[in-house]
């Protein structure tokens, strides 16, 4: 019996093979792939066309040769318990990778010890290897050392939170004071006049601002504000003669300790009690009743920063400012009925 010859190997679709399809240059074809806005619309429908044709696949291993770039961005992930997931920068992760993609890029997941040598050294080890276009950075603060490194060894930059004013304002951030004042307004609307802020004292900026946005706001609205107790005994707050109507927490877990509290001194969440939380995090969905919360616009922030990395990887002007995007305060029935009387 004859054992048949083995088929030749298929030939693996080329440039010129796509041109030809498309009855255009090669030159053409480059730049439907690099360079698409500088193409005419009919012409790039049609080499479109052909490579979706031909199944042709671009060699980036050779583009990266020639042109420099990895197209590929390194996300230096904060740390994180994996038995207890922080959801909004989960949803972060996921929006950055989309928006990467939409650009043609990857995303590099970067997870140092911790400890600011290790962050240093994990930043020289892909800037060294040339293993990325530019780093991606989340939970920045003004004298944040990351960013500060790397400035200083030249790699481009994005940043998720204000970076200090000695930096390129590379950075995207949510308005917290205004997002937090969105909800004094909300809660004033249904007629609640003594209001209380409750959140964690750590001094982080964002969370300063969104204490200060609520308080600032509640003050030009003539609301009165009850000081929480120091000791953070909600309990003691809502036994209190003078307790408030509504609780503004600056995240959707210190709102799920004011559920506690309240069910224990035998309030109803949205008929004795408006609570408000910050994040929109699935929590706030599954609450009984469901929680108003602030929803940080997860997938307009990845793109900003897509978009501001790239345009330094491309030799772009730094812009003017940093990028400030609004929360959107997505009202359940937590805080949706008028204030009913005590």
């Amino acid at each position: 019996m004859t054992t048949p010859a083995p088929r030749p190997a298929r030939r693996a679709t080329t440039v010129a093979d796509v041109a030809r399809a498309a009855g255009v240059s090669r030159q053409t074809v480059s730049n439907t792939l690099n360079a698409p806005h500088r193409v005419h619309p009919d012409t790039l429908a049609r080499v479109a066309a052909a490579i979706d044709r031909l199944g042709y696949r671009p060699d980036q291993s050779a583009r990266s040769l020639r042109t420099g770039e990895r197209r590929t961005l390194g996300y230096l992930a904060p740390v994180d318990d994996p038995h207890d997931p922080n959801p909004l920068m989960a949803g972060f992760l996921e929006a950055l990778v989309d928006a990467a993609g939409a650009e043609g890029h990857h995303v590099l997941l970067l997870r140092p010890a911790t400890g600011e040598r290790h962050v240093r050294a994990a930043i020289d080890a892909v800037v060294a290897a040339r293993q990325v276009d530019g780093l991606v950075l989340a939970d920045v603060l003004p004298d944040d050392a990351r960013a500060a490194h790397a400035a200083r060894l030249g790699i481009p930059f994005a940043a998720f939170g204000r970076t200090g004013p000695e930096l390129p304002p590379y950075w995207v951030d949510i308005d917290n004071a205004a997002a937090t004042a969105d909800a004094a307004r909300h809660l004033a609307e249904r007629g609640h006049r003594r209001v209380a802020f409750v959140g964690a004292p750590a001094p982080l900026p964002w969370l300063a601002a969104r204490r200060e946005g609520f308080h600032r706001e509640a003050a030009r609205l003539g609301l009165t504000l009850v000081p929480p107790p120091a000791d953070g005994d909600l309990r003691a707050l809502l036994r209190s003669a003078g307790r408030p109507t509504a609780l503004a927490a600056d995240n959707d877990l210190a709102a799920l300790d004011i559920y506690e509290a309240a069910r224990t001194e035998g309030l109803h969440i949205g008929r004795d009690l408006a609570v408000t939380g910050f994040h929109d995090t699935p929590l706030a969905r599954h609450l009984r009743p469901p929680l108003t919360s602030l929803r940080l616009p997860l997938r307009p922030i990845a793109t900003a920063l897509v978009t501001r990395l790239l345009a330094q990887v491309r030799g772009e002007g730094a812009p003017a400012e940093g990028l400030e995007l609004r929360a959107e305060l997505v009202v359940r029935p937590s805080s949706s009925e008028g204030l009913r009387p005590l």
